[in-house]
């Protein structure tokens, strides 16, 4: 592996940062996080924007600042509310350990965000880029915020061969971005190169006639800008078979459960589901096993409804989804509520179930 001298040898990094910052100031987006430097919300659009795209992210954002505008208003909100005002945005553990965080900045900072690398790393969900993005955007300190569009934009301009799926080659970008960032302002810099790999330096078919910084690529001038970068593919996810079953009680309620409290989607509400075994028989009879065997009750299976296919970076969950009701009493705990369709706007449910609802209902929760 190159070292971070040798890669930026010869390089202009100056030149660089002024075409970079330039084009940045002129071109930049219009984003809802970007309308000034309060360190609490550009944590938040951060975590957010943690594998999500932006034209997803953008209404939650809105939606989320208007809930809870402030870091106090946000530390003090109960966590229902808090996974309710997150749903179907996915990877739920990024709010709750920014909901963690944000209670400790409350109790330890008196609610204002640290501003040093030492206490802003230390808080919970929060990684080496997260660090870097609040500190160079919020404080304008000069430290690299490394992801993946960065690394893609800097493998190019640099013709770095090194794999940017491994975790060293993370870190050797954030020695070279250490290197090259504008001291005067990087917060632009930083945003500057996320902002050119989502609009110009695109994983596949990069704009090289449009790039603001084309005449420092060093891909570009070999001619090599499409096979850079070098990435290992991941293991294909795990592929999961599932039966759902959306059951009705005698009063007409929706029969529903709370997922675990550690774990994938954790402590969000579902509808009754089960992996199903290949040998064990048709889906509906393992469906009906399985709410006698957790639950104590007997169900009709009334009819088959849709096949939903969820896919997570390691799993692809394909849920069969029958329609049934629920024969006899059903006696609630806490992670086991039955609750009317209306009732359902209160509880948040992980996307596969938003659709299981959507499929089985005709509408649309909120």
């Amino acid at each position: 592996m190159k070292e971070a001298n040798q890669l930026v040898e010869n390089f202009q990094s100056e030149a660089f940062c002024d075409d970079l910052i330039t084009w940045y100031r002129k071109e930049k987006r219009d984003l809802p996080w970007r309308l000034n430097q309060d360190p609490y919300r550009i944590w938040v659009s951060e975590i957010m924007l943690q594998q999500t795209k932006v034209d997803t992210v953008i209404p939650y954002y809105e939606r989320f600042m208007d809930k809870f505008p402030s870091l106090k208003d946000f530390a003090h909100a109960d966590e229902e509310s808090v996974l309710k005002a997150w749903e179907g945005l996915g990877y739920y553990s990024r709010v709750r350990n920014l909901h963690s965080a944000v209670k400790e900045v409350e109790e330890k900072y008196d609610g204002n965000v640290p501003s040093t690398k030492e206490e802003v790393s230390s808080l919970k969900g929060v990684g080496p880029y997260t660090t870097g993005a609040i500190l160079s955007i919020a404080f304008d300190k000069p430290e690299p915020a490394v992801d993946g569009n960065v690394m893609r934009v800097m493998s190019r301009v640099l013709s770095s061969w090194e794999d940017i799926a491994k975790p060293k080659t993370r870190k050797l970008f954030e020695e070279v971005i250490y290197k090259v960032i504008s001291k005067e302002d990087p917060s632009s810099f930083n945003q500057g190169l996320m902002e050119l790999g989502a609009l110009i330096c695109t994983p596949t078919s990069p704009s090289c006639l449009l790039c603001p910084v084309q005449k420092h690529c060093r891909a570009f001038e070999e001619g090599v800008q499409k096979e850079l970068p070098v990435k290992s593919k991941k293991t294909p996810p795990r592929y999961v078979p599932m039966v759902a079953g959306f059951f009705t009680t005698e009063k007409d309620t929706l029969l529903i459960h709370k997922r675990a409290d550690q774990g994938l989607l954790a402590k969000l509400w579902e509808f009754p589901n089960v992996e199903v075994s290949e040998n064990g028989g048709r889906k509906e009879e393992q469906l009906a096993m399985y709410m006698k065997e957790t639950y104590g009750l007997d169900v009709a299976i009334d009819e088959y409804v849709v096949n939903i296919q969820h896919v997570f970076s390691h799993l692809v969950w394909d849920i069969t989804v029958y329609r049934g009701r629920v024969i006899g009493h059903v006696e609630e705990k806490r992670d086991v509520v039955c609750v009317t369709k209306e009732e359902t706007e209160h509880y948040a449910f992980p996307v596969s179930h938003q659709k299981i609802y959507k499929e089985c209902t005709g509408l649309k929760k909120k």
